[in-house]
């Protein structure tokens, strides 16, 4: 597995913070791995009337100030995938 890491969250101070990385390895294209809090439990049976996670899926919360850091994951990601 190769991953690209893109950056932590700005305010976190360094350690056990969400963070954002791109696989490019992965037989279906490239995917966003993404590290953050596990979401509570009103908030995983909110997402879960939209979409029921299945058992090896999770609900996690990322902060909005790692935009920037998840938008270039995404154009990494994109540009990747077109190189299949």
């Amino acid at each position: 597995m190769a991953l690209l890491f893109f950056g932590t969250d700005p305010n976190s101070g360094g350690e056990n913070c969400p963070a954002v990385w791109v696989d490019t390895t992965t037989a279906q294209g490239p995917e966003l791995v993404l590290q953050g809090k596990f979401a509570d439990a009103a908030t995983r049976a909110a997402c879960s009337q939209d979409s029921p996670p299945a058992d090896d899926e999770g609900v996690i919360r990322i902060p909005v100030r790692m935009v920037e850091q998840i938008r270039k994951a995404c154009d990494a990601a994109e540009a990747a995938g077109t190189q299949l």
